[in-house]
């Protein structure tokens, strides 16, 4: 009888811990998904910055192109840590609003403003963001 309580005893304590272990993994995995909608918020509004100092004429390898190119290359690595490690109902919004900035940046302007073409896809990205973190 001694023995039947306690092997019952260790598989309630090994369930018991295999529990706690899979809330830990899940709480280090939400930790990891925040971090990585918050460095992609970071790499867009840098993006956006470089997007409205944009000069009507730019080089390669002048001023404003040398700030322009990490902080795109920056906002490119972002967009695909979102692909990598958070929900697949934040991809597409996510790719939208990179593309976006990613134009706003590197074309020339049809005249409109920039913060009407950038921040409804802005909200919708922040709003798909909340979804997938609650």
């Amino acid at each position: 009888m001694t023995y039947l309580t306690q092997r019952a005893t260790q598989r309630t304590a090994d369930r018991a811990e295999e529990q706690r272990r899979a809330a830990v993994r899940a709480e280090e995995r939400r930790a990891e998904q925040i971090r990585t909608v918050q460095e992609f918020i970071r790499c867009a509004l840098e993006a956006e910055g470089v997007a409205h100092a944009r000069p009507h004429e730019w080089a390669v390898g002048d001023d404003w192109y040398v700030t322009a190119r990490p902080a795109m290359d920056g906002l490119r690595i972002a967009e695909k840590s979102i692909e990598l490690l958070c929900a697949a109902d934040l991809h597409s919004p996510t790719s939208t609003y990179a593309r976006a900035l990613n134009e706003a940046v590197w074309q020339e302007r049809d005249g409109g403003s920039l913060a009407e073409r950038l921040e409804p896809l802005k909200a919708e990205f922040l709003a798909a963001a909340r979804r997938s973190l609650t």
